[in-house]
């Protein structure tokens, strides 16, 4: 019965596929839209990237994208999962680029590349692979003969892969439009003149390769033809300055549904309502792509979320991070669609006009010689309803809110007028591992000097020497301690993001910085032998930095090490002989595989929970019944990371609390498809001395339990 379903969905998509093939056109643009078949288009779309769920997910998510009238799927390239290493490929599982975009096609909608290769996205080293920062002479996103010769080979690798696989929509695919290079504007000014020259050499590029749809910048301005220049941000309609050429359409290529969150942060609760708002004053501007970043955001797992970015991605979307409809935006914003789509053809032919309805109030009009008139009447008072004239009628408008009148008199729909009744989440627990006996442990040792792998005079950068193989670098020295006092302190500068202080095997204490202060400094009382002294720091990084100019000349690690007596008595170890360790010994054994290396591994009983620092912890679980995104809830742990059968689901920081007292992230997504029916194998890197007895595992719903409080009476004409 099995095989009988999976043929006959494979037999459905393939059908699907072969349809999708043969209705092959053109894509190209004037001054009011994209256009498809040499018809105009008004597309709304919605960003859904890749690597931040599961192929097993993928279906579903595209699904519910479409069924909220969603015309197009916007994805980032991750280069840094597709090719590790230099001229080794990687498109299996998760990266699996060319199955992800089939999955669109096979649901009958369009998609929107950006291949960058530079994408920021709150994703690690903003996409691109580590390797590339030990090119000789590389200088990235500049006129920098290096960094254009790697993001040549990796943008005309990633196009012929769609060529060949027929994806590109002159090809019968469902590739409308790339993007080349991203947000560029925002560091432009740091490159003086090779910048300039670098646009232009990017289009050129981009250009030539011929994939037979059209190209787009984001905030870039400058966007030399034919490349388009898109907009960014919350409130385009507002903010763009728009096309930098009369023959170009106005496109809004992320409208932040929400914003990431770091740890330390609350999350960014954006309105359906002011996301309806801002879309339709675009649309009424002349607008005729609005792209949703994100519908869904998805799980940064393993450690692929850049610098202090929570695991969780975008989770106010639209979609919420586990793909469950997030109310009343989902459905606000489809009624919005709909509304819109009704009268996209007057929209997208008619002659566009604006005028004053008062104060705070404007309007917009699109007339067709054949008769085909629509309207947005727009009140811009945040506090009050506000009556307005248009063609001999009133029409109320509510606060800061914009009603559509598809023929232009009545209206079918008004921004602030919600009629979607809200949602809320349920988390469920199913299992919980409060049972010593339910866990065993593999602690970490604190090398010393002797036991690490090399040696310099110096404090080496942090990221140069992990090579982004690990968020941990160990730092040792052996002191001698002929200091007078007897209260010396440890004083610790670091430009990472973490420090822990061992001095002779004894943990003394740790500090951490925060997203927007990038270095912070231990001052720890210690306790000296006499004689010598181990000194051993771990620096760890929560992600690497993800945007600004130079990225590759950013530093991290540990900058300054002192014992102090006194301002006058004080011993630098900065340039002493420092030994290295790059990862934990339990990185390096790969505890957290099922094979768990034989005999190297010794897994024993669980011991005092209590402050534990750098211990492993593991246990087994069934797969809760069911269907419903599973989370672990690991409120009562420190920081680390954690694997369910060796898959990382993300890094945790449950002791970085927000303003309110709370983590920023306590429930972890754990993919379905990442489960077996039994004999699960949970395994968490616990860094800072949370308790796993108080772990326990859930499954996450929604529940319709509430009208949304902005659902009013409709405004009605007079």
């Amino acid at each position: 019965m099995e095989i009988d379903k999976w043929w006959r969905r494979w037999s459905l998509l393939a059908l699907l596929m072969i349809v999708g093939a043969a209705e092959a056109s053109d894509v190209t643009y004037d001054g009011r839209s994209l256009l498809i078949g040499g018809q105009r288009k008004l597309l709304f779309s919605g960003s859904i990237h890749y690597p931040r769920s599961t192929p097993q997910m993928w279906p579903s998510l595209i699904a519910k994208a479409k069924e909220g009238g969603i015309d197009v799927i916007q994805t980032y390239v991750f280069w840094n999962v597709h090719e590790p290493q230099p001229g080794q490929y990687d498109f299996c599982g998760r990266y699996d680029l060319v199955r992800f975009i089939k999955e669109v096609q096979a649901q009958g909608l369009y998609v929107t590349l950006r291949i960058g290769p530079y994408i920021e996205s709150e994703w690690t080293y903003g996409g691109f692979p580590f390797w590339l920062h030990d090119v000789p002479g590389i200088v990235f996103r500049t006129d920098n003969e290096p960094f254009k010769f790697y993001m040549q080979n990796f943008t005309t690798k990633i196009v012929d892969l769609m060529k060949s696989e027929g994806l590109y929509a002159p090809q019968g695919g469902p590739i409308i439009l790339s993007q080349i290079e991203n947000e560029y504007q925002n560091i432009q000014k740091a490159f003086g003149p090779d910048a300039s020259r670098y646009v232009r050499w990017a289009a050129e590029m981009a250009v030539g390769l011929q994939t037979g749809v059209p190209w787009g910048m984001c905030k870039q301005t400058d966007a030399p033809d034919p490349v388009i220049n898109t907009c960014n941000g919350m409130r385009c309609g507002e903010t763009f300055t728009g096309p930098n050429s009369p023959n170009k359409p106005s496109l809004w290529t992320e409208n932040w549904t929400s914003f990431y969150q770091v740890y330390g942060g609350l999350p960014y609760i954006r309105s359906a309502e002011d996301i309806a708002f801002h879309v339709t004053l675009f649309i009424a501007r002349n607008g005729s792509y609005v792209n949703y970043y994100m519908y869904h955001g998805g799980t940064n797992l393993g450690r692929t979320s850049s610098a202090y970015v929570i695991t969780g991605y975008y989770d106010q979307a639209p979609l919420d991070e586990y793909g469950l409809l997030r109310q009343p935006k989902w459905g606000h914003l489809k009624d919005l669609h709909a509304a819109i789509k009704s009268c996209s053809s007057t929209l997208l032919e008619g002659a566009p006009k604006n005028f004053s309805l008062g104060q705070l109030q404007e309007g917009y009009v699109f007339e067709e010689e054949k008769g085909g008139c629509v309207a947005f009447l727009i009140n811009n008072n945040a506090v009050n309803n506000v009556t307005v004239q248009f063609r001999n009628r009133s029409y109320e408008l509510l606060p800061k809110s914009i009603s559509i009148l598809p023929d232009c008199e009545n209206v079918n729909f008004n921004t602030a007028n919600v009629n979607t009744v809200s949602n809320k989440r349920i988390v469920t627990p199913v299992q919980n591992f409060s049972s010593a006996d339910a866990w065993e442990q593999f602690q970490e040792g604190v090398p010393n000097l002797d036991e690490t792998s090399f040696k310099a005079n110096s404090l080496l950068e942090h990221m140069n020497t992990t090579k982004d193989k690990s968020d941990y670098l160990w730092y040792t020295l052996r002191f001698e301690n002929n200091l007078s006092c007897n209260e010396p302190t440890l004083s610790i500068h670091s430009a990472a993001h973490v420090a822990h202080a061992f001095v002779n095997d004894k943990y003394i204490g740790g500090a951490h910085g925060n997203h927007d202060v990038k270095s912070f400094t231990l001052e720890l009382p210690v306790t000296l032998n006499e004689g010598l002294n181990n000194i051993s720091i771990l620096s760890a990084m929560v992600g690497l930095p993800d945007s600004g100019a130079f990225l590759e000349r950013r530093f991290a690690g540990l900058t300054s090490v002192q014992i102090q007596c006194s301002e006058k008595e004080f011993y630098d170890l900065t340039n002493s002989t420092w030994g290295y360790q790059v990862g934990l010994a339990g990185e390096q054994l790969q505890v957290y595989k099922e094979r768990n290396n034989g005999d190297e591994v010794q897994w024993s009983q669980l011991g005092d929970v209590n402050n534990q620092k750098l211990t492993w912890y593991k246990t087994t679980f069934e797969a809760p019944e069911g269907d419903c995104p599973v989370a672990w809830d690991l409120s009562s742990m420190g920081k680390g990371e954690v694997w369910v059968n060796g898959e990382s689901i993300g890094r945790y920081w449950i002791l970085f609390h927000d303003a309110n007292g709370n983590p920023s992230q306590a429930l972890y997504h754990v993919p379905r498809s990442f489960l077996k029916a039994s004999g699960n194998v949970l395994v968490v890197m616990e860094e800072a001395g949370g308790n796993p007895l108080g772990v326990s595992l859930t499954t996450v719903s929604v529940s319709t339990s509430h009208q949304h409080s902005s659902n009013l009476s409709f405004p009605s004409a007079t």
